[in-house]
């Protein structure tokens, strides 16, 4: 299974890499009349679509054209993966240990671990159980992020930052605290 889990990750982040682009487009039925070619229209950028999209991993960030965080996703993914095998692994090993142990009068199965007590093979169960559980947390949450990402990313996709920043100053009235009679003033606007 962690054979299969690693081709489908490493055809995913090929696929992915080597798409042009995840950009819509749709073909309106409209045709310029002084070329009779037909106009495309660029598809409205959704950030729903992107949330969707992330389903898989790194989908979304590809529809918001940002693929290049596809390598990060998938190594965080893989790392966590990694440490969560080993820590499942090694926690699956000391509760046959353990088990054995209590069933067989403390007679030893791994002969590495003869001389460690009952009780240690037993907390090492626990760490690495422990562990494995913080492993599929984190995962989780990478995964959440990537989710997240894609969403935000997805809202400010058309948000644009000009170096047009303005400060208009312009003549006002301004109210006053001790009276009726409204002062003169300036207005800043940004």
């Amino acid at each position: 299974m962690g054979r299969t889990m690693l081709l489908l990750g490493i055809g995913t982040v090929l696929l992915f890499s080597f798409c042009p682009s995840a950009k819509a487009q749709r073909v309106v039925g409209l045709e310029d009349p002084v070329s009779t070619k037909t106009v495309t229209v660029p598809e409205e950028h959704s950030a729903t679509k992107a949330l969707l999209w992330s389903i898989l991993p790194g989908g979304g960030q590809v529809y918001n054209g940002q693929a290049w965080k596809i390598p990060i996703i998938y190594g965080a993914l893989a790392g966590v993966g990694y440490y969560a095998y080993y820590n499942y692994d090694r926690m699956v090993m000391f509760k046959d240990e353990y088990l054995y142990r209590v069933n067989n009068n403390d007679a030893t199965n791994l002969a590495d671990y003869a001389s460690y007590p009952t009780s240690s093979i037993y907390s090492l169960y626990n760490s690495y159980n422990r562990n494995f559980q913080l492993m599929v947390i984190i995962a989780a949450g990478i995964y959440a992020l990537n989710l997240v990402d894609a969403y935000v990313f997805g809202h400010l996709y058309d948000f644009r930052i000009d170096d047009d920043l303005t400060l208009a100053v312009s003549p006002g009235l301004q109210p006053t605290l001790a009276g009726w009679q409204p002062t003169v003033g300036l207005t800043l606007s940004f």
